[in-house]
């Protein structure tokens, strides 16, 4: 029922492009344009990935097939629905026909979907490039921002510091330390930790809890590092922290995916007990 169903959608949709392509084949470039983006738009309230929302897209592409925002969005059904082969045929002629706005979040969707790191660098690097003037943000974040993660997904640990530096940096100039992402000091705390620089990691696991109060992560991993120093009450009174704050939700998390190093209770109560076996 299902290839059934895929079928139906596949020969409905070359149905749709083909009677497209002759209903509009009098009109001029900016002409299809115009009326792709129409349709697409009009479109917008739909449930994204429903049937309804996927003929619309397929209409619009249908009739201008170098409508990159289109392409990207047709693409997206099938990224969540874990179909990497067609996801990717349809993001990749998004990136073909409008770069620079798209390959940077195709980077951000090899970065957090598929954990292809050296992609997901390849195509931050390429925005670079392709805007030498402007730091791209998919998703609300730099790409320098999205690199310190990628690095650290390779264990590639200078370079995951230094791309961290950079953007806390730049956020600093522009904003002050204290608009700083919690993720940006997380992360690069964990970049450190991970690189045997404990103490530098403290720093920033512990700006966490003064800018942000609450953090699961940070306090788990400062527990770790004061049991590691010796300091067992203070060790246990920082992981009694940690546990109340993911109880009330303050942990590290994202929608549809993992987040890269990611706790669970299990990393906490772990921890608690080999915290307790010391002398």
């Amino acid at each position: 029922m299902a290839k059934l169903s895929r079928l139906f959608l596949s020969m409905g949709m070359l149905i749709i492009g083909l009677s497209c392509k002759q209903e509009h084949a009098d009109l001029n470039t900016d002409e299809r344009r115009t009326l792709a983006e129409e349709v697409f738009r009009a479109g917008a309230h739909l449930p994204q990935g429903s049937p309804k929302s996927m003929t619309r897209i397929a209409k619009a592409i249908a009739i201008d097939s170098t409508y990159a925002e289109a392409l990207r969005e047709h693409s997206v059904a099938y990224l969540k629905r874990g179909m990497p082969h067609k996801w990717k045929i349809w993001m990749d002629k998004a990136v073909y026909h409008d770069a620079k706005t798209w390959q940077p979040w195709r980077g951000y969707l090899y970065l957090w979907f598929y954990r292809d790191y050296k992609k997901a660098i390849a195509d931050f690097n390429a925005s670079d490039t392709l805007t030498p003037n402007f730091i791209d943000q998919p998703q609300g974040h730099s790409v320098d921002f999205w690199r310190g993660i990628a690095y650290l997904g390779l264990k590639d640990y200078e370079n995951s510091i230094a791309f961290w530096n950079k953007h806390i940096a730049k956020e600093t100039e522009e904003a002050g330390e204290d608009w700083v992402e919690l993720e940006a000091f997380l992360y690069r705390g964990i970049a450190l930790y991970e690189s045997g620089k404990k103490e530098k990691a403290l720093e920033d696991f512990e700006k966490i809890i003064r800018y942000f109060k609450s953090s699961a992560d940070a306090k788990f991993y400062i527990s770790k590092i004061r049991w590691q120093q010796g300091e067992k009450g203070e060790a246990l009174s920082m992981l009694e922290g940690a546990l109340r704050d993911y109880e009330s939700g303050y942990y590290n998390q994202r929608p549809y995916v993992e987040a890269l190093r990611q706790i669970y209770p299990e990393d906490l109560s772990h921890l608690k007990s080999r915290i307790m076996q010391q002398p």
